[in-house]
Parts: C-alpha cells; sequence; structure tokens
C-alpha cells in the first residue's frame, strides 16, 4: 500500500536516492548513457530542501514503511517542477496519483494552470493526467565534456 503524504525535511536524503535512481536507470529507456550522466550530474538534493524552505508544496508517495518511492514539486504560480519514481515502483499509477494531488493543492492556491517540462518517459504521463503538449524544448546541459545536448516537453493543463 502506498501513501501520499507531505513531505518532511527527513525525506530529503531518501528523495535524492531516488531521483538518481530514476534518472540514472528509467531514463535509459529514453535517453542516451550522455544524456543521462550529464542529468544526473546536474541533480543536487539542494534544490529540493531550499524549495521546500521557499513555500513548494512537495508530495511523497511512501510505501507501508513510510520510505518515499515517489514524489512531486509544485512551485508556487502552477509550476511542476519534479515528478520523480523510484525504478522498482513505475507504472503502478504513482506518477497520476501524485499529479492528481498536486492539482488540488494548486486549485487551494488559486492557481489557474499548471505547466512543467516533462521528460520523454513523463510525457505520457502527464498526457494521461490531461496535460497538453505545448511544444518540445531542445537545449544542452553542462557535462564534464563539454554540454549535452537533450530535450523535454513543455506541456500546461488548464484548470476550469
Amino acid at each position: 500500500m502506498v501513501a501520499i503524504r507531505p513531505y518532511r525535511p527527513d525525506d530529503a536524503a531518501a528523495l535524492s536516492v531516488l531521483t538518481l535512481a530514476a534518472i540514472r536507470t528509467t531514463a535509459l529507456q529514453a535517453y542516451s548513457p550522455a544524456q543521462v550522466t550529464a542529468w544526473a550530474d546536474h541533480h543536487s538534493v539542494e534544490r529540493l530542501t531550499s524549495g521546500s524552505a521557499k513555500g513548494d508544496v512537495i508530495l511523497v508517495a511512501a510505501d507501508a514503511g513510510d520510505r518515499p518511492v515517489a514524489y512531486v514539486v509544485l512551485e508556487v504560480g502552477g509550476h511542476l517542477d519534479m515528478l520523480y519514481c523510484h525504478p522498482d515502483h513505475t507504472r503502478q499509477g504513482l506518477g497520476l496519483r501524485l499529479l492528481a494531488e498536486a492539482e488540488t493543492a494548486a486549485r487551494a492556491q488559486g492557481a489557474t494552470r499548471l505547466f512543467t517540462e516533462a521528460s520523454e518517459l513523463a510525457r505520457p504521463v502527464f498526457a494521461r493526467a490531461g496535460y497538453v503538449l505545448r511544444n518540445r524544448r531542445d537545449f544542452t546541459i553542462p557535462s564534464s565534456g563539454g554540454e549535452v545536448a537533450i530535450h523535454n516537453y513543455a506541456m500546461e493543463k488548464r484548470l476550469g
């Protein structure tokens, strides 16, 4: 049984491990090893903890032992910054559940739309949750060998 609950500061290390596992394992289904390495190197637990400190809503899917297995970050203004699921817990509907809870939180904040930059693998989850594809975003990530080209998708959902 997986429950959705608010983030707690003691979740930070587990969410960092979860994020890197998702990037280094799951992302290889759609991105090259060089892209995955650059992406993983770009990850920082401080980004998560500073977001929490500034008021981001972080919702955690936790297993029966209260261990985080997935999470979503909703920034003020309706931006979904992160949606990650541990590789051992994919394809169980956790992404959709987290997006539904984030939508409830966004509505409570008065947001009129949600928007994100979805990875190749997250794009279908967002589409199933009612997000509309706006455009593909091609960009580079700094890497030890220079810049690595990668892409994601700008998506949004209007809240009525």
